[in-house]
């Protein structure tokens, strides 16, 4: 284990045997009040801007994260693994948060594919000690191809459920979206953002900058972790 620079705990750990071992960066403020697990979208590992941003912003407000790498990107590949693989590294980082900090309310999510990930490795059975789960960008369908079929499995969720969505995300029509989150009921908490796509970025007309918004989705996930203590 390696502490870096700016504070952030660096190490690897093993998958329950797949995919062999991965990186992780635990980010815990001295005043944290709770603890995120946070995986990473399919394109882009847990050191890009997004990540590095809502980790900060979020540390800023008490909530601490730990951030890992799935096993492809780890070794440098563009390809995701297998479903099965990327589940059991969802459901293992959870277990290594766990093991890290066992007196911090446990939340767990993502990014697009990094939140879907933990919510399917939920949906097949309780993640131990998780109170809830924060999908930055829910990955509901292919871009150009609406469907809710990818959210079937919310139903099999027992835990509330944050969705932080934009109006532009061409992977999630929230025409499709809204209706899903309204027949989970209590469980769910939609969260749109006007005029974001599936990265959180704004046109240039909004006058509002990227490090803006991340203020408010890390300002809307804090507020929400409190309320499920």
């Amino acid at each position: 284990m390696t502490a870096a620079p700016d504070g952030i705990r660096e190490f690897r750990f093993e998958p329950t045997g797949v995919g062999g071992p991965v990186s992780a960066m635990l980010q815990r403020p001295v005043d944290s009040h709770s603890l995120l697990v946070l995986g990473h979208g399919a394109g882009a590992g847990m050191r890009h801007d997004f990540m590095n941003g809502i980790a900060q912003h979020l540390a800023d407000r008490g909530v601490a994260t730990l951030r890992y790498q799935f096993p492809y990107m780890e070794q440098g590949r563009r390809s995701p693994n297998a479903r099965s693989v990327l589940i059991a590294t969802a459901r293992s980082a959870v277990d290594r948060a766990a093991a890290e900090d066992e007196g911090l309310p446990l939340f767990a999510g993502g990014k697009s594919m990094g939140g879907r990930m933990t919510s399917l490795a939920a949906s097949h059975g309780p993640l131990p000690g998780v109170r809830g789960i924060v999908f930055f960008g829910f990955p509901l369908h292919a871009a150009g191809k609406p469907s809710a079929e990818r959210g079937a499995h919310l139903l099999d969720v027992g835990v509330p459920m944050l969705f932080l969505q934009g109006t532009r995300d061409r992977l999630a029509d929230l025409v499709l979206l809204g209706p899903l989150c309204e027949s989970l009921g209590d469980r769910a908490t939609l969260h749109v953002v006007q005029g974001a796509d599936h990265s959180f970025h704004l046109l240039k007309s909004s006058e509002r900058s990227d490090d803006e918004v991340l203020e408010g989705l890390s300002e809307t996930v804090a507020t929400w972790i409190q309320s499920q203590q």
